[in-house]
């Protein structure tokens, strides 16, 4: 029956899986725009302390989050398997620096809501869930809450004024 399979297609997603640190995350295929190496990034001032810069993406200008940072976890080293993964946050592209993406299936059952304590150093607003898998946990998360909304429009007008061509070099005023 149709109505069978198009059941049976919502009880699983696709995630983009990637290591932050030591701790395992997953973001909704859906929110992703795109997995990029790790290029050179434009720094800009005044930007938050976890907005590593910029970069031109086909044309866009796109802010670089340290992820790592931004969750207030401790960073491995950048490596060769270090890429950006493009999302959309809100109407917002954002870059995230993570290590080793990949795309995987899950089923919707191995998902729990997200636990009411901390889960280790990362700050639980983000976190949409627990996905359960064989022989791994991994963070749901949130990418829409990622950034509040303050710093969301910083980061829009960050890209608005690398857009315009205002942006300098560190150091220049």
């Amino acid at each position: 029956m149709d109505d069978d399979q198009g059941f049976a297609l919502n009880r699983e997603m696709q995630l983009v899986a990637f290591k932050v640190g030591r701790e395992e995350f997953g973001v909704d295929v859906k929110k992703v725009e795109g997995v990029i190496s790790l290029v050179d990034v434009t720094r800009m001032p005044r930007a938050p302390e976890f907005v590593e810069g910029i970069i031109n993406l086909r044309g866009q200008i796109v802010a670089v989050v340290d992820l790592a940072s931004r969750l207030g976890i401790q960073a491995g080293d950048r490596a060769s398997t270090t890429r950006i993964v493009v999302v959309e946050a809100r109407d917002v592209k954002v870059g995230l620096i993570v290590d080793t993406p990949e795309v995987i299936n899950i089923r919707m059952e191995d998902v729990e809501a997200s636990p009411t304590l901390t889960t280790g150093d990362i700050e639980s607003s983000f976190i949409r869930g627990v996905v359960k898998l064989e022989d791994r946990l991994l963070i749901l998360l949130d990418v829409d809450r990622v950034l509040s909304d303050e710093e969301r429009s910083g980061i829009g007008e960050i890209q608005s004024a690398g857009e315009e061509g205002e942006a300098r070099p560190e150091g220049e005023q």
